[in-house]
C-alpha cells in the first residue's frame, strides 16, 4: 500500500514536470514559404534554397513596361468579298517600313464592319501590329470562311535558330528562382548576349519521379532520358568572373546528382518581336446543323518564333481549338483582356483550349472562357515562369493548369474554374504519359470545384486561399479564406518595379469586409451594397476598351487600295503527266526518284516525337505546323523537289487516336483524343458517341479537311511535276489485329449509317479479326451503296488535276468480284464524266492476270502496280492468292518468301512490260528501293534511280527492254530505232551497232555499285 502511495506521489509530481520538457523541446513551426509583411512579400528558402519563383516576370518585355500604341500606317477599308489578300498586303506592306528606336514599325487598321477571311493572316516581321476598331459586336469583326481547319490569325518568325556549343555550369546546386549560374572553362558571354539554359533529363531524375512506367507492366509510355529537357530563354544581364546574371530567374533547380546543367548562347535572325493583334472580334463560320461541326477555322491566333509580343482585346467566337495559343518558340507575351466564348467543335483531345501556354514568360491576364476542354493551360515542359492572373471560366469539360510533362514556375492567381478542377498533379499515362506535369508553382486566391495540389519529388508546389475540395500533399495555407494582397503577381511586381507598375493589374477587388457579426449600421449598409450586383469579369473586360483605349485615329495613313496591290502570282504548272508508249512522263521526260510512304498511326508532337517523322497529307495537329504536326504541303513538295522523291504513296490512317497506339480492343472512357490525329475520310456526324469518344461519323458524307488537303498537294503536284499514288482503301482496318477494327469508321458502333457488320465485332481468341469477306461483299445494299459513292469520291476530288494514280487499296489482297466492282464503278463514272483518270491495277498476282485477261475492264486500267507479287532469287514467283482474308505479312509468315535479286526485278518488269506494252508498269513489291535500274531498264516507271541527263530520260520514252547478242552476264538494255540504254556490271555494251546502220554518241554515266549507264544516243 505504501509503495503505492509513494508511486501515485511521484506520477502527480513528475508528470506535470515531464509534461513542462515536453513542451520546452517541441520545435518551432518553420516559417511560412511566403508571408505579406510592410506592404512586401517575404519569402522563406527551403534548406537547399529553393524558393516561390518570382512570376512578375511573365509577360511582354518581362513584365518590365505595358504594352505600346503602335501608331497607324495604314488602313483597309470594308469591302464586300473575301478580305484576306488585302489584309495581307497591308501587314506586309507595313513590314517593309522602317522600324523606331524601340523596334515599332506600325499597325494595320481595319475599320468598323465584318471582313470575310477564306485563309490566313501572317504577320512575319517585327514591328507588325494588327489592330481593329472594336472588340463589341459593333466594332472590327475578322470572319472566317470556308472548310478549312485552319489557324485565322499566325504571328509567326522563322525557326531558325543556331546554337552555340554548351558549356556546363559549375554550380552544383543551382535553387529555384535562381538568377545567377557560375560556368565551368571560362565566361565567353557578355550583357545582352542571349542564351538557353539547358536542364537535361536524366535516368536518375525519371527514376526519383517514378515516370518510367504507369504501370500494367509496361513502359511504353514512361518517360525516357532527354525527353523531357528544359530549356529557358535568357538574356545575360551582367557578369562577374565566371559568373553571370541572367534577366529572369530559373523554376526549376539544376542539381549535379541530376545531370546538372548546361548554357549555351544563341542567335535567331529569324525571330521577330514588338508584334501584336488588338481590338478586334474573331467569328468562325461553321455548320449551324452540326454542334460539333470540325470543317472550320480551329484556332484564332498563335504565336511562334517570337519575343515581346501580345494579344489583347480580342473575343473569339465559334473556334474548335484555341482562342490564343502561345506555342513553346514563344517567350514574353502578353494576352490580356479576352474571351472565348461558344466554342464549335467535338468534346475531346486538342479541341476547345481556349488559353493555352507552352512557351516562357507569358502573362495571361483579365481571361474569361466557356465550354472549354482546357480553359487556362500549360504545355509540354513549358520553362516559367508563366502566370495567368484574373481569369475565369465558365462550364468547363475538364481541367486547367498544368496538363503536360514538367512545366515549373506557374502561377494561378485570382483565377476562377466554374465547376471543374484546378491542377498541379501527376497525370499519369493521360496525355500521352503526361506524368508529373507542374513543379514549383502557385496557386492565389483560386477557386474550383477541386483543386490538386500535389508534391512532386525533389520539387514542391504551393496554394494559398484556395476554394475548393482539395487533394495533395503540397504546401497549404489558409484554404478557404480570401487572403491579401489580392494579387500574388502584382505584389511581385510592385516589389521589383514599384507600386505604379501595380496599377497596371486592374485587379477587381472584394467589396466591403465580411462580418459573422456585424452592427446593426454595418447590416444596413451591406443589405443596402448587397442589391447592386456584382460586377462580372467579362463585364471588366468588356469595360477594357475604357481603361485601355487603343487609338483608332488613322490620321494621315493611306488606304491598302492606294499603295498599288500586287496581284497573287499565277501558279506555273508542269506539263500534265500522262503515259506515252508505256511510260510515265511528264513532257518528255520519264519520271523517276524515290517515294514516300505515308506512315500509318505513330507520332508523338512533343519535340522528341517530331524530329525524325514521315510526311503525311492528312496528319492534323491543331494549330502546329512543321515536320511531324500538320505538314506545310507548299515546303513538303519543294522538298521533295530537291531530294528527288517523285512520288508520295498516300493512304488514310489506321486509327486517329494515338491512345490506339496500345492496341486494347477497349472502349474510351472519353474523347481525350492524343495527337498527331490521322483523319479519316468521313465526316463526324455529331451524333452519339463512337468508340474513341467523340461523334460517331456519317459514311455518306466527307471530312473536307481530309479531301482539300489531297487536293491541295495534287495541286503543287501538278506545278512542280510530282506524283501522288491515291490508296482508295486500307484493308488493314479489317484483317489481324482486332485493335486495327474498334475505331474503324465503318465498324457499326462508329457511324449511324447501320452498316450490317455483327456488332459486338467477332474477335477470333478475343484479339484477332477477320471481316474482309463482310467488308468486300458488295451484295449488301447498304455496303454497295456506301462503296460505290466512296469510289466516286476518290474519283471526283481530284478532277482537273493529272499527277494522280488511284490504286485500290494499300495492303490490298482482296478478291477478284471487289475488283470488278472498283473497276466497273471507275469505268462508269469516266463515262458519266466524260474524263479519264490514271487508273493503277496493284493487287496479288491472280487477280491481277484475270482484270488483264478481262478485255472490257482491262481497257479502264492504265497502269500495272507490281506490289503484292514478285519473283524470289530461285526465279519462282512469291505470288499469295486474293481473296483468301490473309493480310500480306500473314501470307509472309507460312509462305517465307526469299527476297528477290537484280535479275529477278528485272523479270518482274519486263515480263509485264512486254505483254501490256501500253501500259505503264510500276514495281512497289519487294526490292523496290534497291534495285530501281533493274525497274527502270526493264521499262518501269517511277523507279528509285539517281539524276540523270534529262535527254536519257527522254530518249528513254521511245524504247522499251531489249535483249542484247548473246546475252552477255551483267548487261540489260533499253532499245528502240534512235538507241539504247545499257546498264553494264562489267564490260562494254555488248550492242550490235551494224545491224541497225547508224552512228551513235555514247554517253558513260557511272552509278552506284560500280555500274556504267551508256546511252547510245543516235
Amino acid at each position: 500500500m505504501r509503495s503505492f502511495t509513494i508511486g501515485l506521489f511521484l506520477a502527480t509530481v513528475l508528470l506535470p514536470l515531464f509534461s513542462i520538457a515536453q513542451k520546452k523541446t517541441k520545435p518551432p513551426e518553420p516559417p511560412p514559404p511566403v508571408t505579406a509583411k510592410g506592404g512586401h512579400l517575404v519569402y522563406t528558402p527551403d534548406q537547399k534554397g529553393d524558393r516561390i519563383p518570382d512570376f512578375s516576370y511573365s509577360g511582354y518585355k518581362g513584365g518590365d513596361m505595358p504594352i505600346p500604341d503602335a501608331p497607324v500606317l495604314i488602313t483597309v477599308p470594308l469591302k464586300d468579298g473575301d478580305a484576306g489578300f488585302r489584309i495581307q498586303a497591308a501587314l506586309d506592306y507595313v513590314a517593309g517600313l522602317p522600324a523606331d528606336p524601340q523596334g515599332i514599325r506600325g499597325a494595320v487598321l481595319l475599320e468598323k464592319g465584318v471582313y470575310q477571311v477564306a485563309g490566313s493572316l501572317l504577320i512575319r516581321q517585327s514591328g507588325v501590329v494588327l489592330r481593329g476598331s472594336g472588340m463589341g459586336e459593333d466594332g472590327t469583326i475578322l470572319r472566317a470562311t470556308g472548310h478549312d481547319r485552319r489557324t485565322l490569325i499566325r504571328i509567326i518568325g522563322k525557326n531558325d535558330r543556331i546554337t552555340d556549343a554548351p558549356m556546363d555550369i559549375a554550380d552544383a546546386y543551382v535553387p529555384v528562382n535562381s538568377l545567377h549560374l557560375r560556368l565551368a572553362g571560362g565566361n565567353p558571354f557578355h550583357p545582352g548576349d542571349r542564351i538557353l539554359v539547358h536542364r537535361p533529363s536524366t535516368e536518375a531524375w525519371i527514376s526519383l519521379l517514378g515516370m518510367e512506367t504507369f504501370g500494367g507492366g509496361i513502359s511504353a509510355l514512361g518517360w525516357k532520358p532527354g525527353q523531357r529537357d528544359v530549356y529557358w530563354d535568357r538574356q545575360v544581364k551582367a557578369i562577374d568572373g565566371d559568373g553571370i546574371t541572367l534577366d529572369a530567374p530559373l523554376t526549376t533547380a539544376l542539381d549535379t546528382a541530376y545531370g546538372g546543367g548546361k548554357v549555351a548562347g544563341y542567335h535567331w535572325p529569324g525571330r521577330i518581336e514588338q508584334v501584336g493583334v488588338e481590338n478586334l472580334r474573331c467569328i468562325s463560320d461553321y455548320d449551324t446543323e452540326n454542334p460539333k461541326d470540325e470543317a472550320h477555322s480551329w484556332m484564332a491566333i498563335t504565336l511562334e518564333n517570337v519575343s515581346d509580343a501580345w494579344v489583347r482585346q480580342v473575343i473569339v467566337l465559334h473556334f474548335a481549338g484555341s482562342a490564343v495559343a502561345v506555342l513553346e518558340t514563344a517567350n514574353r507575351v502578353t494576352v490580356e483582356d479576352c474571351k472565348y466564348l461558344s466554342p464549335v467543335g467535338e468534346i475531346g483531345g486538342q479541341r476547345r483550349n481556349a488559353f493555352l501556354g507552352s512557351g516562357g514568360q507569358t502573362l495571361f491576364q483579365r481571361l474569361y472562357s466557356e465550354r472549354a476542354v482546357h480553359d487556362f493551360a500549360v504545355g509540354f515542359c513549358a520553362p516559367g515562369p508563366n502566370a495567368f492572373v484574373q481569369c475565369q471560366s465558365y462550364y468547363p469539360y475538364s481541367l486547367s493548369g498544368a496538363i503536360d510533362s514538367w512545366a515549373s514556375g506557374i502561377l494561378f492567381d485570382v483565377v476562377n474554374v466554374d465547376g471543374q478542377t484546378l491542377s498541379f498533379a501527376n497525370r499519369e499515362q493521360d496525355a500521352q504519359g503526361a506524368g508529373w506535369c507542374a513543379a514549383n508553382s502557385l496557386f492565389w486566391n483560386c477557386s474550383a470545384a477541386r483543386i490538386n495540389c500535389y508534391r512532386p519529388p525533389g520539387a514542391q508546389n504551393w496554394s494559398y486561399g484556395s476554394w475548393a475540395q482539395f487533394g495533395g500533399d503540397g504546401y497549404w495555407s489558409e484554404s478557404n479564406a480570401t487572403i491579401q494582397p489580392r494579387s500574388f503577381y502584382y505584389a511581385q511586381l510592385a516589389d521589383r518595379l514599384g507600386p505604379e507598375a501595380a496599377k497596371r493589374g486592374q485587379v477587381l477587388t472584394i467589396e466591403n469586409e465580411a462580418s459573422s457579426s456585424p452592427t446593426i449600421e454595418q447590416a444596413a449598409t451591406l443589405t443596402a451594397w448587397s442589391v447592386k450586383p456584382r460586377t462580372q469579369l467579362t463585364e471588366w473586360i468588356d469595360q477594357a476598351a475604357r481603361r485601355n483605349p487603343i487609338p483608332i485615329s488613322a490620321s494621315d495613313a493611306p488606304s491598302i487600295d492606294k499603295t498599288g496591290l500586287k496581284p497573287s502570282p499565277i501558279a506555273q504548272h508542269a506539263a500534265p503527266m500522262e503515259i506515252v508508249n508505256g511510260w510515265l512522263v511528264r513532257g518528255k521526260a520519264v519520271l523517276t526518284g524515290r517515294r514516300y510512304y505515308e506512315p500509318w498511326w505513330m507520332g508523338s508532337v512533343r519535340p522528341y516525337g517530331v524530329e525524325e517523322a514521315k510526311p503525311a497529307i492528312t496528319r492534323w495537329v491543331p494549330g502546329r505546323t512543321g515536320t511531324g504536326l500538320t505538314d506545310d504541303l507548299d515546303s513538303l513538295t519543294s522538298r521533295m523537289e530537291r531530294q528527288r522523291v517523285v512520288a508520295l504513296d498516300h493512304n488514310y490512317g489506321l486509327w486517329y487516336d494515338r491512345r490506339r497506339d496500345d492496341h486494347e480492343r477497349i472502349r474510351r472512357a472519353d474523347g481525350d483524343t492524343w495527337p498527331p490525329f490521322y483523319e479519316q475520310p468521313f465526316a463526324r456526324s455529331g451524333k452519339d458517341t463512337a468508340w474513341d469518344g467523340l461523334s460517331k461519323y456519317d459514311l455518306t458524307k466527307y471530312n473536307h479537311w481530309y479531301w482539300d488537303r489531297l487536293k491541295r498537294y495534287a495541286d503543287l503536284a501538278d506545278e512542280k511535276g510530282l506524283v501522288l499514288i491515291h490508296q482508295n482503301y486500307f484493308q488493314h482496318n479489317i484483317i489481324e489485329a482486332g485493335a486495327h477494327n474498334v475505331d474503324f469508321p465503318l465498324r457499326p458502333i462508329n457511324n449511324i449509317n447501320h452498316t450490317g457488320f455483327p456488332e459486338p465485332t467477332p474477335y477470333a481468341g478475343d484479339k484477332r479479326i477477320f471481316m474482309a469477306e463482310q467488308f468486300y461483299d458488295t451484295t449488301n445494299a447498304v455496303r454497295h451503296d456506301l462503296h460505290r459513292a466512296f469510289i466516286r469520291q476518290c474519283l471526283d476530288n481530284f478532277t482537273g488535276n493529272t499527277g494522280v494514280i488511284q490504286l485500290i487499296g494499300a495492303e490490298f489482297t482482296g478478291p477478284l468480284h471487289f475488283v470488278q466492282f472498283w473497276v466497273d464503278n471507275i469505268h462508269q463514272w469516266e463515262i458519266e464524266k466524260r474524263h479519264h483518270e490514271i487508273i493503277g491495277l496493284s493487287t496479288t498476282k491472280d487477280v491481277q492476270d484475270s482484270i488483264l485477261a478481262d478485255a472490257a475492264r482491262a481497257v479502264t486500267i492504265d497502269l500495272i502496280d507490281i506490289r503484292y507479287w514478285y519473283y524470289q532469287q530461285d526465279g519462282k514467283a512469291y505470288a499469295p492468292v486474293g481473296g483468301e482474308n490473309l493480310a500480306p505479312r500473314q501470307y509472309e509468315r507460312f509462305l517465307k518468301p526469299k527476297r528477290p535479286s537484280f535479275e529477278e526485278v528485272y523479270h518482274s518488269v519486263k515480263e509485264y512490260r512486254l505483254r501490256y506494252p501500253t501500259k505503264a508498269i510500276l514495281y512497289s513489291a519487294e526490292g523496290c528501293d534497291s534495285f530501281g535500274w533493274a525497274v527502270f531498264i526493264a521499262g518501269g516507271s517511277l523507279a528509285n534511280i539517281p539524276a540523270m541527263d534529262p535527254r536519257l530520260l527522254n530518249a528513254a520514252t521511245a524504247m522499251l527492254p531489249v535483249d542484247l547478242p548473246g546475252q552477255p552476264q551483267g548487261q540489260w538494255a533499253l532499245g528502240g530505232k534512235d538507241g539504247y540504254i545499257v546498264y553494264a556490271n562489267a564490260g562494254h555494251p555488248n550492242v550490235d551497232l551494224a545491224s541497225v546502220g547508224k552512228k551513235f554518241h555514247v554517253h558513260r554515266f557511272p552509278v552506284e555499285g560500280g555500274a556504267i549507264v551508256y546511252w547510245l544516243e543516235k
